[in-house]
């Protein structure tokens, strides 16, 4: 009798043991074990496909596979020590999980609300590019001067005194600050796409031969442009800039429906910005 019981003492005692011990079960093809956390392939390969292509690379072939499976391994121990010493608790971190989880609710609403209900096909950028071939020719140059002054109302002077028949040669001389091109009558020489700041860059190649702008505002000042000569190069072949259009079509279509979503918003929600509270952030704007 005693017998019967002390085996079946021991016999409990070996599948307390053998539970103890056993991780948890996972579907899937077990390939590696952190204390009872299990890796599986399902759980690899996953991992893998969420890798930016050019770090896939770095694991090529089994070896590197298995350095993968290896790296899986010392982010689930460093994860599983982080909670045992109970850093999920600490204030700070608190604090970073409150906004990671704010920046990824705002990314969801935006794509539910803008990326999902922007979509730009081919028919439509290929509308633009033809209606647009000017911005994809190949070195395509125009030769412009410019009368760069501080302010508006400045560069509102020097423009009514153009209209009214005043040299902008001699203009530029007299009155623009950039002291460079000041002293060759506001002449900039050529310049393709890509070489001006982009507000600039974009109001000078819109302008005909001898047409002068508006004031057009940059970080530098307000400018009124001349375009004085053109170089007209080739268009690109569409099927070969295709992709670019799209991408240009989309983020520009994202902005308009990014800001009337704001606009709609900003009717929803009350909100209040007290400028007069606003301060510089101590050290900012500071000079040596």
């Amino acid at each position: 009798m005693k017998k019967k019981v002390l085996l079946l003492v021991l016999l409990v005692f070996a599948l307390l043991i053998s539970c103890a011990k056993k991780p948890e079960q996972k579907a899937g093809t077990y390939v590696a074990r952190v204390g009872k956390t299990i890796i599986t392939q399902e759980d690899v390969e996953k991992e893998f496909k969420g890798l930016p292509p050019q770090i896939q690379k770095v694991f090529d072939g089994k070896e590197g596979m298995e350095r993968f499976v290896d790296e899986l391994v010392k982010k689930e121990m460093l994860y599983q020590e982080a909670q045992k010493r109970g850093l999920e608790n600490d204030p700070e971190f608190k604090k970073k999980l409150d906004e990671f989880k704010k920046l990824n609710l705002i990314s969801a609403l935006l794509e539910k609300e803008i990326e999902d209900k922007v979509k730009i096909g081919d028919k439509e950028a290929r509308s633009y590019y033809d209606s647009h071939k000017e911005e994809f020719m190949t070195n395509n140059q125009i030769r412009a001067s410019h009368i760069l002054v501080r302010t508006e109302e400045e560069a509102n002077s020097v423009l009514g005194e153009i209209k009214k028949g005043a040299d902008f040669a001699k203009l530029a001389q007299a009155r623009s600050i950039d002291t460079g091109s000041a002293k060759n009558g506001g002449d900039l020489g050529y310049f393709s796409r890509g070489q001006m700041v982009p507000e600039f860059e974009g109001a000078a190649f819109k302008l005909k031969v001898g047409e002068v702008s508006k004031p057009v505002k940059t970080q530098y000042g307000y400018h009124i442009i001349k375009v004085t000569e053109k170089k007209e190069g080739k268009p690109i072949e569409f099927e070969k800039i295709k992709d670019l259009v799209i991408q240009k079509l989309t983020a520009e279509k994202q902005k308009e429906v990014f800001d009337s979503y704001i606009e709609g918003l900003k009717k929803k929600y009350d909100t209040e910005i007290r400028k007069e509270a606003i301060n510089t952030p101590s050290g900012q704007g500071q000079t040596q």
